[in-house]
Order: C-alpha cells, then sequence, then structure tokens
C-alpha cells in the first residue's frame, strides 16, 4: 500500500485523461516496473522494513521483516504492528507531533518468535509537505551475532579472572593444608610411644583427619582442572565406575546429612571417552548441590541410561526444589542461593559438559526436588532404523 497526497492524485487523473489508451497503457507498465524494482530492492536488504499507516496497521514488509517477526506477508497486510511486535507503546508512537519525533531514539528489543533474536528498532515518521503525520517507517536490524559475541567475551573475562582468583585461593589454602599434613604425620610418629591401650582410638583421629586433609588437597585440584579452559583429556571409561568413585569419595558427608544414595543401572551402559578427572568434578558438584538441597536427609536417586546418541546420568533429590525464576539464574558464576555458596560449582559443570560436547537438562519445583540430568555423547552415536511405515488397507489390495 502507497499513501499519498490527494492533491498528487487529481493531478495524475488530470494527466491520465489527456492520454490515449495506447500512452495510458505505456505509463502504467512503466509504473508496475518501477514498482517491481523498488519490492526487489527492499526484498534483498537485510534489514527489515516495515511500513505502517497512522493507525499502527501494516501497509508494506520486505522478505527480511517478514522472517524475523514470523509473519506471512500477504495475510499480515493491514494487520495491526502490535500482533507481532508486542510490550511497544505504538499507539503513543504514531501519536507523536512532528517536532516530538526527534527525541525517539533506536532502541534494542528481544523477540523469541520465530527464534530468539536481539534487534534494533528505527522508527521514523512519514510527513507530507503540509508536516501531517501519515504512518511511520519501521527499520529492523538483526544484532543477535553481536549479542552473542559480547557474551562470549563476557564469559572469557569472567573465566579469566575466576581463573585467576582460583590460582590465588588455591595457593594461599595449599601451604596450611602441607603444614596440616606433615604435623599429622609426625604427630603419627609419636603415637608410636604411647601405650596400645590409648594409641588406637588417636590413631583413629589422625587416621580420619590425614584423609579430610587429602581430600581438601584433591578438591582444590580438581578445581583448578575444571576452571582451566583446558582441552579434555579423554580416555575411555566405563561411567559407572567413576560414579561409584565419587560416591564413595563422598561417603562422610553423604552419611553426615544423613541421606540415601541409590544407584540404578538398568541396562549395560557403553564405555565412552571422557576426561575422567573432570567428570569426576561434574558428578562431585552435582551431588554436593544434592545434599545440601535435602536440609533433613532424604533420597538421592542416580541412574545411568543411554540412548543413540548419549549417555545419561541423572540425579533426582527429594529436596526444598527451586522456583522457575532461580532456574534461569542456575548457571551464572558467583550466583548462589546459599548464603555461604561460591556460586561456582553449576558454572563449572556446565563448562565441563559443554567442553565434552554434551547436554544438561534441570528440572524443580518448590517442595518436589529437583532432576540433574548430564548427557555425555558416545563414542559411535548408534544408527537406530525405523519401521517402514504401512501401507493403508486400500493400497495393499491394488498393489496385489
Amino acid at each position: 500500500m502507497v499513501i499519498m497526497k490527494a492533491e498528487f492524485l487529481d493531478k495524475l487523473i488530470e494527466k491520465l485523461d489527456k492520454l490515449d489508451p495506447q500512452n495510458l497503457q505505456a505509463q502504467f507498465l512503466r509504473l508496475w516496473q518501477e514498482k517491481g524494482l523498488l519490492e526487489a530492492v527492499f526484498n534483498v536488504l537485510h534489514d527489515g522494513i516495515i511500513v505502517l499507516d497512522p493507525d499502527g496497521a501494516i501497509a508494506y514488509a520486505n522478505s527480511a521483516a517478514a522472517s524475523m517477526l514470523g509473519l506471512k506477508i500477504d495475510t499480515a497486510h493491514q494487520q495491526h504492528i502490535s500482533k507481532y511486535m508486542k510490550d511497544i507503546e505504538w499507539q503513543k508512537i504514531l501519536n507523536l507531533e512532528g517536532q516530538e519525533w526527534s527525541k525517539l531514539i533506536s532502541r534494542e528489543i528481544e523477540i523469541t518468535y520465530p527464534e530468539k533474536r536481539f534487534l534494533n528498532m528505527y522508527i521514523m515518521p512519514i510527513v507530507l509537505n503540509e508536516g501531517k503525520l501519515r504512518g511511520a517507517v519501521v527499520i529492523l536490524r538483526d544484532i543477535t551475532s553481536d549479542r552473542e559475541k559480547e557474551i562470549r567475551v563476557l564469559k572469557s573475562e569472567r573465566l579469566n579472572a575466576l581463573t585467576f582468583l582460583a590460582a590465588g585461593v588455591a595457593h594461599e589454602i595449599g601451604n596450611p593444608l602441607n603444614s596440616l599434613h606433615i604435623h599429622l604425620q609426625l604427630l603419627a610418629r609419636e603415637l608410636d610411644s604411647l601405650p596400645a591401650g590409648s594409641r588406637k582410638s588417636i590413631e583413629d583421629l589422625v587416621r580420619i583427619s590425614r584423609g579430610e586433609v587429602e581430600r581438601l588437597n584433591m578438591i582444590i585440584t580438581q578445581f583448578l582442572k575444571a576452571i582451566r579452559p583446558a582441552v579434555p583429556d579423554r580416555q575411555p571409561c566405563r561411567m559407572e565406575e567413576v560414579l561409584k568413585e565419587t560416591i564413595a569419595f563422598m561417603k562422610h558427608e553423604i552419611e553426615n546429612r544423613d541421606v540415601i544414595v541409590e544407584v540404578k543401572i538398568p541396562e549395560p551402559l557403553p564405555v565412552i571417552s571422557v576426561d575422567r578427572n573432570q567428570i569426576k568434578q561434574a558428578f562431585f558438584n552435582v551431588t554436593k548441590n544434592s545434599l545440601q538441597a535435602m536440609i533433613n536427609g532424604g533420597l538421592l536417586t542416580i541412574t545411568l541410561f543411554s540412548n543413540d546418541r548419549f549417555l545419561g546420568v541423572s540425579f533426582k533429590d527429594n529436596g526444598e526444589g527451586m522456583p522457575s525464576e532461580q532456574l534461569g539464574r542456575l548457571f551464572k558464576p558467583y550466583h548462589s542461593a546459599k548464603t555461604d555458596g561460591s556460586g561456582l560449582g553449576l558454572f563449572i559443570v556446565q563448562r565441563i559438559i559443554q567442553d565434552h560436547g554434551g547436554e544438561i537438562e534441570v528440572y524443580s519445583r518448590p517442595k518436589a526436588g529437583t532432576v540433574f540430568t548430564m548427557y555425555l555423547p558416545l563414542n559411535e552415536r548408534r544408527v537406530r532404523l525405523l519401521k517402514a511405515p504401512r501401507k493403508p488397507r486400500a493400497a495393499r489390495t491394488q498393489a496385489k
């Protein structure tokens, strides 16, 4: 649809009256060709262009705009723009006076249909000679790739800062840990001089203390290995063995929190190639989260399974659960719902699984627990043959 002045139409009709049929046909053919040329030019542009009439109805949209907003050009004509771009005060914008349009600047908007995009939106008025507003032109520019690049840079900067922080913390903790380890060894030697009756209980305490120091040292070592952006050292592993080692490592904490861990392996599992230490760190972090969610004890069910593409490990607890708004911030670094949490545990898990080419799913409801599932790709993805669709009875009869 093209918006034209009444005087222009009068002059055009006056000129058309003076043309003979042959010249009139030639003029209409020229106008039609020019219209086709303009539409062809608009349709090859990467920017979306939408022309609105004074009421906000769509008078024209090019192919890029149709692709961005998921509209069909044939049916979108005369539809109000708010049907496709909501949460924008279109009536207020279209009612601006001529001098007020200078205050209108470009806006960044996010759309989720037909796919998630970030767009830069520019709105310019269509003003005729007498100064009357006759609609507006909306120009849309896709800036999704720019936004994604900014996010990647920001994540990289955060990860670098986190790595420096982790290295500093590990250094500060490592020194007293080494000192504790040495003094516990000396204490173990001194026990030889004690009577056998009183030695046993003290030996048990020293053994437990040494085990906890070694466990803390291993946590720091694995933390540094996991957080540094290193390529996984993939080796063939049986995932049930890696999980068993993790559960054994956390045995004391599981018992102290009065939690029962149930492991289910309903079918033989394929061997897959992973970085054993990194996956063990991911299992440790998710298990620890589940334990902390079950304040008064509970049941943690860990299920291993496989399909044509992935080997999956599912952690299901019956803890407090999470609201939907908390799920959206689950993997952000430094974000934690716990007062004593670092906000790094699930961030590390996400990076480990992504580096392995895997996927993560989380399902949770308040007071109903959480299910955290990790999918790790198989070494050779199996191909599943589908049965051929059965022919209708009539078709089978005709084939005979």
